[in-house]
Parts: C-alpha cells; sequence; structure tokens
C-alpha cells in the first residue's frame, strides 16, 4: 500500500514544503529512507518504530521505502518524525489515506510515543495558510506559537495515540485558541539609571530615530546598564512586527510555549564571537546574533575586543536591515534590522 502525509523543514527563517511517502509491499522485511535524509531524519525510523510500538499499534513484518520530497531539499531535524509515523501508519492500513488529505504533520516522537515541542511551528503554520490546507497537528508543546497566525486551524497532541484517535475520529483534538497578548515588564529600566543626563538623552534619540549609538567612557561609568535599558524605551512592537519577531525565534528554537514574543529583543554576544556567530552561517545556514535581534537591540560589550573581521562584517546588515548568507548548497536572505 502507499500512502502520504505533508510536512515541512526550516530553512534559514523559512519553512519549506516536504512530503513523506511511505510503500509497503512484498519483499525481505525492512525499512529503507531515501530523499536526501540527514542529521536527526536518518535515526527517525528507529524513533518511530519504537512510537509505533510502544502505542499497542502492529505494522507487520513487510518491505518499507520511505522517500522524502523534494529530494534536492536538504532535512535534518527530527520532526518528520510524526508525519513519517501516521504515513506508515497510512500504507499498512490501520488509518485511511483520506485522513491525511489536507493536513499538515509536524512533531519528534519520542520512544514511548510522546509527541517532544520543536522550532519552527509558526513557519509552518504559516505555510499551512499559504497552502489554504485545513489544520496543522503538531506537538502541545509548540501549538501556542503555531497559534499566532490568522486562519490557521492548530490542533495540539501530546502523543501518538491522540494523533490516531483523531485521525480515526474517535476522539478529536480541540483547536489551540491564540494565546492573549500582554506586554512583558522589561528587565532593565532607564528609571534604575541615576544621573548621566548626556548619555540618557542620547539613548532617548537613539530609540526615537532608530539610531546606531556608540559610547564611551571610563571603567563602572553606568555604560553596560544603560546600554541594556534601551531595548525598554523602544516604541512596542506592532501586531506585525510581533509575528515577525516570533518567526525569527522560532526558527532558532527560543520562543517556547508563550506564543507571540511581545518584547523588542536584545542580543548580547561576548567579545570572541565570530563572524558566523553574529552574521548567521552553517552547512543549513541558520540567523545568526544580528537575525535573533531583529527589530531590537545588538549590545556589542566591550567592542573593541571584537576580531576585526567580525566587526567589518557587520557593515551591510548595518546599512540594508538584511543579510545575506551564501553557500555552497543556497544562498539565504536574513532579516537584520
Amino acid at each position: 500500500m502507499f500512502a502520504r502525509a505533508k510536512s515541512g523543514t526550516i530553512i534559514g527563517v523559512k519553512a519549506h514544503s516536504v512530503v513523506v511517502e511511505a510503500h509497503r509491499g512484498k519483499g525481505l522485511p525492512g525499512l529503507t529512507l531515501i530523499g536526501m535524509a540527514r542529521g536527526a531524519v536518518r535515526e527517525s525510523a528507529v524513533r518511530v518504530r519504537s512510537a509505533i510500538m510502544a502505542s499497542d499499534i502492529a505494522l507487520g513484518t513487510q518491505r518499507t521505502v520511505v522517500n522524502l520530497l523534494p529530494a534536492e531539499l536538504p532535512k535534518e531535524a527530527s520532526a518528520l518524525d510524526l508525519p513519517l509515523a501516521v504515513a506508515l501508519l497510512a500504507a499498512s492500513g490501520v488509518i485511511p489515506n483520506e485522513a491525511l488529505e489536507n493536513r499538515r504533520f509536524f512533531g519528534e516522537l519520542s520512544l514511548g510515543g510522546a509527541l517532544e515541542p520543536v522550532r519552527g511551528g509558526v513557519l509552518v503554520a504559516d505555510l499551512v495558510r499559504e497552502e489554504n490546507e485545513q489544520e496543522l497537528i503538531l506537538p502541545g508543546g509548540c501549538a501556542a506559537e503555531a497559534s499566532v497566525i490568522p486562519g490557521v486551524r492548530v490542533l495540539g497532541a501530546h502523543c501518538l495515540k491522540d494523533v490516531v484517535s483523531h485521525l480515526l475520529g474517535d476522539k478529536l483534538l480541540d483547536p489551540v485558541q491564540p494565546p492573549t497578548f500582554t506586554p512583558a515588564e522589561t528587565e532593565h529600566c532607564l528609571s534604575q539609571v541615576c544621573g548621566q543626563p548626556h548619555a540618557r538623552r542620547a539613548l532617548e534619540i537613539a530609540a526615537a530615530g532608530g539610531h546606531n549609538l556608540l559610547m564611551v567612557g571610563p571603567p563602572g561609568s553606568g555604560k553596560t546598564m544603560l546600554a541594556r535599558s534601551l531595548a525598554g524605551i523602544l516604541p512596542p512592537l506592532d501586531s506585525k512586527e510581533r509575528i515577525e519577531v516570533t518567526r525569527i525565534q522560532s526558527a532558532a528554537g527560543r520562543s517556547g510555549q508563550s506564543g507571540l514574543v511581545g518584547q523588542r529583543p536584545i542580543r548580547s554576544p561576548h567579545h570572541t564571537a565570530s563572524e558566523v556567530a553574529l552574521c548567521g552561517g552553517g552547512s543549513v545556514p541558520r540567523p545568526g546574533e544580528v537575525t535573533l535581534a531583529h527589530r531590537g537591540v545588538l549590545f556589542l560589550d566591550e567592542l573593541p575586543e571584537f576580531s576585526r573581521r567580525a566587526l567589518e562584517a557587520l557593515r551591510e546588515p548595518l546599512e540594508d536591515g538584511v543579510i545575506h548568507i551564501a553557500r555552497a548548497s543556497m544562498s539565504l536572505e536574513f532579516p537584520a534590522n
């Protein structure tokens, strides 16, 4: 039998569609995984088999081939466990193929069948909205952040059994409601700074106009405390900016279970950070500090101690508000305003 389940993979700060195909038929028992599976995806077969067995579901001992489409797209995250599991169950006749249509699955499975939170839930929810699909099923731990995308029906499940019961129609999952946004209090406030009227005035001008700021002075004069309080006097994020920042934090696995990110980010990398750590990179490029500080503050304490290459790499993102990362396999553009 043959089955297909839709999912997604995170590259940069965007989700790309992935289709998991499963075919079970005659031949020597075993599972073959193809389609440029790398990293944690190679281990998915072991986790999925154990999770299915822990859920008291029998698959049988047929020859199984799993293909990940498109084949040229690198896939290395464990979030393909859930679509792989439901595709195998549909190919085995446990659940009907029709139950997988117009749905997208995204999540990591533990050996006991529990669904573990993964990064990028809000990005996959945005993909569901673009494709006009019916619903998104993912772990309950990251359902809150995915629900912030308007017009998407998000279902959070705690284990594989819950997903199977929903697809069979025995016990339907309840849609996750978008969390109510409440502005968070800043950790550092400018009201805590005593004196330094000229520096305070400079911070207010920088916050009002979105300017860069260089502070020079002797140790102990309050430069670090002043810089950390800058995020607290910036204008609050509007609804579009909150989703934009949430997408970036979700791609980096930093948004947690709170849903929308309501506070402007402030990033303070150590002076030993390399240009890759600041700008982003890797074989499959991940966002760096300048992208994680998008719509917020990038605070470089002890600026002269940073390497020259790291500082020179900040020229273009400071001018353009975006950063282009080019690698042999792909080229990506990250926001860096």
